[in-house]
């Protein structure tokens, strides 16, 4: 019996990352302070910086919009679905492990609002990395 995905769980990932997509602003400006940050940089590094800012959120709703309009493409076993979801996967497990290898070392503000958002985020940022990887080897499990 081959093992699936519910749509739902998809779905409910691009809901996700369309979330982080529009949180995003919220947090560097409310949590990390980034924006004040960014005026030490000079005005060529500020605008890299910014550039690097909209591909992130760019990409988290681009992703969320793919799970939510085609959740069932995303599990077909084309080759498409398996360099897609591959994709993904390997965007979200990067982020995972770089949040663990190198995030810890930081401080975030102590308020409670965002201690629990710092752990809903890193579940969040989990769960797409499982759902991704596992869509990704049920969709190399149809070619081997």
């Amino acid at each position: 019996m081959k093992t699936q995905i519910p749509n739902w769980l998809i779905i409910a990932g691009g809901i996700g990352q369309i979330f982080t997509a529009l949180i995003y602003p919220y947090i560097r400006h409310n949590v990390f302070d980034w924006y004040n940050d960014l005026k030490q940089l000079k005005p060529l590094n500020q605008e890299i910086a910014k550039t690097y800012e909209r591909y992130i959120q760019g990409l988290n709703f681009s992703f969320g919009l793919i799970a939510i309009l085609i959740p069932k493409d995303l599990k077909d076993g084309t080759n498409l679905a398996i360099a897609i979801t591959g994709l993904i996967a390997a965007y979200w497990v990067g982020k995972v492990a770089t949040q663990i290898a190198y995030y810890p070392m930081y401080q975030i503000p102590q308020k409670a609002i965002f201690k629990i958002g710092s752990y809903f985020m890193n579940f969040l940022f989990t769960l797409f990395a499982i759902v991704y990887t596992w869509l990704l080897i049920i969709n190399l499990s149809t070619i081997f």
